[in-house]
């Protein structure tokens, strides 16, 4: 028999080391451990859930920042011209009074050649608007549409149906489907009945 005692409890680090309140502390036990690492892995993977979906608020705001920045400075490109468009659309608007007040077709060469010198110029300026995003529509047949028609007059009719558009004193300008000037329009009503 050898003469060294074998210990029957082997002593760790932490048994030697005493307590806050200067007992000798306890070893937690395995499941106590395993535990307290479940309940810490749960609050670690909380907290990352919480700053994933803060993240990606985040991110849904920088995107949605982003796509109005891209819109407004699309309409700021687009519509910047809007109050010179209004201006031009006047312009269109007396040179086509200009036509409508000429002499009749035929009525001598020089102001035929004039006429079509003008319905040249005419054609080009308005092509030259289109090209930019202003459009003139004639407004006549269609039915009355307070977005882009302002009613003049109303005229008793039987021949077209109450609504319609029968006179356009001017025409709806747009710069790119915005109202510049809303059409001058006169507006079929129903006839009075005798009673």
């Amino acid at each position: 028999m050898s003469t060294q005692e074998h210990p029957t409890h082997s002593a760790t680090p932490a048994d030697d080391l005493p307590a806050a309140d200067g007992s000798q502390a306890e070893t937690p036990s395995p499941d106590a451990l395993m535990e307290a690492g479940a309940q810490r892995i749960a609050e670690l993977e909380a907290e990352l859930e919480e700053m994933k979906n803060r993240w990606m608020r985040a991110e849904a705001e920088t995107q949605n920042v982003r796509h109005r920045a891209k819109r407004d400075v699309d309409d700021a490109r687009q519509y910047a011209v809007q109050s010179f468009a209004k201006d031009v659309a006047e312009a269109a608007e007396n040179l086509k009074r200009g036509l409508d007040a000429m002499p009749a077709a035929g009525t001598s060469e020089i102001i035929d050649k004039l006429r079509d010198g003008f319905l040249g110029v005419e054609r080009s300026f308005l092509g030259l608007l289109e090209r930019n995003g202003i459009k003139a529509t004639d407004p006549t047949g269609a039915m009355f549409d307070p977005n882009l028609h302002q009613a003049m007059a109303e005229q008793e009719t039987a021949e077209h149906p109450p609504g319609t558009v029968i006179q356009a004193w001017s025409q709806a300008w747009t710069l790119h489907g915005r109202l510049l000037r809303p059409a001058m329009v006169v507006v079929a009503k129903a006839p009075a009945t005798a009673g």
